[in-house]
């Protein structure tokens, strides 16, 4: 089945192979030339495919692949005047190289935000090998807004299910947890 559903150039012909050693790299946009370079240090945590239509996706790919890391551990390191916010309104303002249109990092700025601290990244970016592979899949159906024939779909799923990544219309229960229980905290519903 593998080439008949192409979900992401990085994971189409099994997942990358994540490294328990791997302390972090340099994400680089797509210029040929005066890239955008960003600095992360540590491993990406809950890698996954995301058919969400805000994400930048590589060309062809039906979904994208993001994964977050600690904001503090996210440095941008050179050519940092050539990045432009993609959607000011958005939760996660999306940093995008204003010449190849690639998003280098994702960053929250409303601290009431319940993956404020965090900033997204494309692990895919990294020059280096060894960030952790994608778990799951994130807002599978929303790639029908994005011109996927919802008679895809089933296919699309399978071939998710094939690579190991289970395809969900929102995020991971776990990362769905989190934000129920940042919420319940706020409201007071549970204890902080």
């Amino acid at each position: 089945m593998a080439g008949t559903v192409s979900i992401h150039p990085a994971v189409d012909n099994g997942l990358p192979k994540g490294r328990a050693d791997f302390d972090g790299g340099t994400l680089i946009c797509k210029c040929a030339q005066d890239a955008v370079e960003v600095n992360v240090k540590g491993q990406v945590a809950h890698n996954h495919v995301c058919g969400c239509t805000k994400c930048w996706k590589p060309e062809g790919a039906t979904f994208s692949m993001v994964a977050v890391v600690p904001r503090d551990n996210v440095n941008i390191a050179t050519n940092e005047q050539k990045l432009d916010v993609v959607d000011s309104t958005a939760a996660i303002q999306r940093h995008a190289c204003k010449e190849c249109g690639v998003h280098m990092l994702g960053r929250i700025e409303n601290t009431n935000h319940p993956f404020f601290g965090l900033d997204f990244v494309h692990p895919e970016l990294f020059k280096e090998d060894g960030w952790a592979p994608p778990e799951f899949a994130a807002f599978v159906s929303s790639v029908i807004e994005s011109g996927t024939p919802p008679d895809r779909m089933d296919a699309i799923r399978s071939r998710l299910k094939d690579l190991g990544l289970e395809p969900y219309d929102c995020l991971s229960p776990p990362l769905m947890d989190a934000i129920a229980t940042h919420t319940a905290k706020a409201k007071g519903v549970l204890p902080n």
